[in-house]
């Protein structure tokens, strides 16, 4: 059997390092795609809200940065409010293969809903309100937050988009499993 390349290599074990550090991951067809249970950041507008995010990690990862999108609404002038696609700029511009998927998680997606970019908004609305309304822009992500990222809300999307192709580490044999710790 011949060895996974240094590259998979690496992304095995950045996926492992993401779940040992208490994220909760969702693996769908292999360790390059799942989904992270996300959690806003305490003194934001978004703290109290549960995301679920989507990581696709490219064939050339860690040389190239995972996209990243969230699953259930978020309004941010930096996401796409339709897609949950987060703006590539702002992975992009700061990735190198030092990062590893624990940076995406507990850094850049803080920061990015921390302190939003309005001068390049995905979302022109957050963004004008950001800008120009602050009290109704903080609202509105409260409103965003109850509706579609509260616990209960996450919950029952959950039950109602679980499919038979994700599983989770735990669905790996004892071999498989250390063989992607390796």
């Amino acid at each position: 059997m011949s060895s996974p390349s240094p590259g998979k290599r690496r992304m095995d074990t950045d996926v492992v390092k993401l779940i040992e550090s208490n994220h909760e991951v969702t693996i769908l067809g292999g360790l390059n795609e799942f989904f992270v249970k996300f959690f806003g950041p305490k003194g934001t507008p978004y703290e109290g809200g549960v995301w679920k995010v989507r990581v696709d990690l490219p064939d050339k990862y860690p040389f190239k940065s995972p996209s990243i999108g969230f699953v259930n609404k978020i309004f941010h002038p930096n996401i796409d409010e339709a897609s949950g696609t987060v703006c590539l700029d702002v992975i992009n511009q700061a990735w190198t293969a030092l990062y590893d998927l624990n940076n995406v998680f507990e850094s850049f997606l803080p920061q990015l809903l921390s302190y939003p970019n309005p001068v390049d908004p995905l979302n022109g609305d957050a963004a004008a309100l950001f800008l120009h309304r602050p009290e109704d822009y903080k609202a509105k992500i409260r409103e965003y937050v109850r509706r579609y990222a509260s616990v209960d809300v996450m919950n029952e999307n959950e039950d109602n988009m679980s499919t038979s192709s994700e599983s989770s580490l735990s669905d790996f044999s004892e071999d498989e499993a250390q063989d992607m710790e390796l």
